[in-house]
């Protein structure tokens, strides 16, 4: 008489859990702050194809005119960097009080901006005077829009805010988007100031 041979049995226990691969690769990024990324892909490109054409255009050309760039910009420099500074601790610690220091400090660098624009023309340069001239309004007004665009962020940031949270809980996704994007308004300009001291 055969006799059946039993199936193997699970250990003790029940099988070993399996992690999904998705749990592997970190947390997942919150939908502001994939939206900021795609928004930040999508402003390098703009900018990588200015920063070609201002190449292309200024090779050899017989009218691309050198000039000195405003002293104020540095100061602007300055001011936006301290802004990300600000920020970063409005982030950690979840205080709406640096958030509006850091929304001072940007109309503060876009105002500067405008100083800068007016040095300029003082000077005798205007959009349409040379093409270096018009590199540099054009690179330094769309970052400023853009740095506006990050303060209307923070206005946003500010209301989501104001209701009390408990000390110590986690910041809304809403200021870590906006961190992450004001920070890299700051990394694009100084780039812009290295770019535009080199060049023009």
């Amino acid at each position: 008489m055969t006799t059946l041979a039993t199936p193997p049995q699970p250990p003790v226990g029940g099988p070993p859990a399996v992690r999904p691969w998705t749990a592997l690769a970190g947390p997942p990024l919150r939908p502001a702050e994939t939206g900021v990324w795609i928004g930040i892909a999508t402003i390098s490109m703009s900018f990588a194809a200015l920063t070609s054409a201002m190449m292309v255009r200024g090779s050899g050309a017989a009218d691309w005119q050198h000039f000195r760039l405003p002293s104020i910009l540095y100061f602007n420099t300055l001011v936006l960097v301290a802004s990300s500074v600000t920020l970063e601790t409005a982030r950690r610690r979840v205080a709406p009080g640096w958030v509006r220091v850091t929304l001072g400090l940007g109309a503060l660098f876009v105002a500067g901006q405008v100083a800068a624009w007016r040095q300029l023309a003082a000077q005798g340069l205007f959009l349409a005077t040379s093409p270096s001239s018009s590199f540099f309004y054009v690179f330094t007004a769309l970052h400023g829009l853009h740095v506006l665009g990050g303060v209307a962020g923070l206005v946003y940031v500010l209301r989501r805010l104001r209701p009390p949270r408990a000390a110590g809980s986690a910041p809304p996704s809403a200021l870590g988007a906006a961190t992450l994007y004001w920070h890299f308004m700051d990394v694009l300009w100084v780039y812009l100031l290295i770019l535009l001291t080199t060049r023009v």
